[in-house]
């Protein structure tokens, strides 16, 4: 700040520096083009924020959990959810709970309600930065106009501006230090609760009350101060039993909600209001730098990871250097705490991931939202589940060595090659993209869910086919060839050793065609009194295939079946000597189909696959 500006001898004495003269002045104006455009609503939720223990409105990241907590905390306010009439000439002040305080450390949360006070002791007050900047508040550069009119019997007469300073902003200071004491004990709701605090924040430019770079200052401030908090020793037992009772009431809940569906947006608004579109001040290249102990923020939030993963999260989600403020020599501005919940943004660096299911929480399963660039590789190990949402374009690779990886979206496991060497790998997105080649073991599993038109899996390079491929065709209506997997070229020799297809309707019978350009799902037409191939008496069925333009060479029928049987660079045709498909269960009963000389015993709609390898030929 002080690049930016020189406190001077009184409150109203201070000056702009030349670098910092542009950034002060789209500092204010940034205040009054919020006073001319905000809402009702807005100004409302101003006066509520402003009013209200900053603690009890930091509950509010608990989402549907928020009820169950003030519960169990005991916690109240006094000031109501809407602005009464007469607050533009009455000042109301926030009493709290029947007992005077905002919640009980003697309620079943206690242990909560004191990390929170702790984190918010004394020592982490902004009224001595304040005093120290004497940064005007933005009503005092302008005019009162820029307050809410409801606020107007809060503001500090100017006889008393020498100890009410803008900078930083004591509200948004509060509010961080609380919602970040909430999310150690309850990282479930991390990103929601980091949300939270960045709109208590806002709100106070809403209200008139300060500025963007107040906002951005207290942001600043809370984070060090919290990360201080949490990791002195003499508060590691509180800590542990803070996390106790909040999973303990976590563990009668529903899941966290909330953090998945609008992840894009809300990551888009936080990183706004970490600058708030301010002038550069700086170099805009500079590599991020993570302050000594500031992986203890998300330390509970990404357990399976070491401290020195938890740095690189840090590292790889950090905002761009040159922005005003933010570039302090240790890097606490520049951290973003609300991607840095949601996992890496780079892989700088081979990264070797390994998650205890037995572990619970977010070791058994979680979820990495960001957009995952670097020339790094990932290596998923552990029993855990872990999903990858984002639009990934790491280059090293992908291995899964164990437990289990979920590709949420087309390019969620990069641009590389994917090796799926043991547990399973599912796609539950519109078309999983491979970059590179994919390989898989037999000992892993493949689960596909076809929708639309389009594959499943598209390989770019070579696939090499092995283990178990499960389908779930709840999404797709197979009533016609379907390609599940594309590839560029294909391993001479390899299938899959097992396929299990689930939300077949009543029914249906396939076949899996492996041919050059990928692997088909051939729904098979049985004429009436004959049952599939390997079901019982009867003659082999044909399968129903229609012409799939661009859907790779398929050998005439007689000839596959004939003599000499297919040519060379054509695909082995399918009806016997394809993968036989059969659906067994029929109202919920257990049926067993004999496939293949194997006999596969099911329950509902599980469709079971002949472990015969179907090869192609080159």
């Amino acid at each position: 700040m002080l690049e930016l500006w020189q406190p001077g001898a009184s409150w109203d004495s201070g000056r702009a520096t030349p670098v910092g003269a542009a950034v002060l002045e789209a500092n204010i104006a940034h205040n009054v083009r919020v006073a001319q455009t905000r809402t009702d609503a807005d100004e409302a939720a101003a006066w509520i924020f402003d009013r209200r223990h900053q603690s009890y409105s930091a509950l509010d990241g608990l989402g549907s959990a928020a009820p169950a907590f003030r519960a169990a905390m005991n916690a109240g306010t006094t000031i109501p959810a809407e602005v009464p009439a007469d607050a533009t000439s009455v000042r109301y002040d926030d009493a709290g709970n029947g007992n005077g305080a905002w919640a009980d450390r003697d309620a079943p949360l206690g242990a909560v309600v004191e990390l929170v006070d702790t984190v918010r002791g004394p020592s982490a007050s902004s009224n001595p930065s304040k005093n120290f900047y004497s940064y005007k508040r933005p009503f005092r550069w302008v005019d009162d106009a820029l307050i809410v009119p409801a606020l107007l019997p809060v503001r500090k007469p100017d006889t008393e501006a020498e100890s009410d300073g803008g900078f930083p902003s004591g509200h948004t200071n509060a509010a961080y230090l609380a919602s970040l004491a909430l999310a150690d004990a309850a990282p479930q709701y991390q990103s929601q609760l980091i949300a939270n605090a960045a709109e208590i924040g806002d709100s106070r430019i809403v209200a008139g009350m300060h500025s963007p770079l107040d906002v951005i200052g207290g942001r600043i401030l809370a984070t060090a101060l919290t990360a201080a908090s949490l990791n002195d020793p003499a508060n590691a037992a509180l800590r542990a039993s803070a996390a106790a009772e909040a999973q303990e009431l976590l563990a009668t809940l529903p899941p966290a909600d909330g953090a998945a569906d609008d992840y894009d947006l809300l990551a888009a608004q936080y990183l706004d209001r970490m600058t708030y579109g301010l002038p550069a001040t700086g170099d805009t290249t500079l590599p991020a730098r993570v302050p000594a102990g500031a992986e203890v923020l998300i330390e509970h939030r990404l357990p399976y990871l070491d401290q020195q993963q938890l740095r690189w999260v840090l590292h790889s989600t950090a905002v761009a250097s040159g922005h005003a403020v933010l570039d302090d020599a240790e890097g606490w501005g520049r951290l973003n705490l609300f991607e840095a919940s949601n996992g890496f943004g780079a892989f700088d660096t081979d990264l070797t991931v390994t998650m205890d299911a037995a572990a619970g929480g977010a070791s058994a399963a979680d979820e990495w939202r960001n957009d995952i660039d670097g020339a790094g590789s990932l290596t998923k190990d552990g029993t855990g589940v872990l999903t990858l949402s984002g639009e990934n374009t790491y280059t090293g690779g992908t291995v899964i060595a164990a437990g289990a990886v979920v590709a949420g979206s087309p390019g969620a496991l990069g641009t590389g090659d994917v090796t799926l060497a043991a547990g399973r790998m599912a796609e539950t997105t519109d078309g999983l993209v491979v970059g590179g080649d994919y390989r898989q073991a037999g000992e892993a599993a493949l689960e596909l869910a076809p929708s639309g038109g389009q594959p499943a899996l598209s390989v770019a390079g070579e696939a090499t086919l092995d283990g178990t491929l499960r389908v779930d065709l709840a999404g797709a209506t197979p009533a016609a060839t379907h390609r599940l997997i594309a590839y560029g070229s294909v391993t001479a020799g390899s299938a899959f050793d097992a396929v299990e297809i689930t939300g077949a309707p009543a029914g249906f019978d396939g076949e899996l065609d492996y041919r050059t350009d990928g692997v088909y799902l051939v729904p098979v037409v049985t004429a009436p009194g004959e049952t599939p191939d390997g079901e019982g008496p009867g003659a082999p069925t044909t399968p129903a295939v229609p012409d799939v333009p661009g859907d790779g060479a398929r050998p005439d029928a007689d000839t596959a079946g004939g003599p000499g049987g297919a040519q060379a660079g054509e695909a082995v045709a399918t009806g016997p000597t394809g993968e036989r498909i059969a659906r067994t269960g029929g109202d919920g009963a257990p049926t067993g189909a004999l496939i293949g000389g194997i006999l596969l015993v099911s329950a509902g709609a599980l469709v079971l696959v002949s472990r015969r390898k179907r090869p192609v030929q080159h």
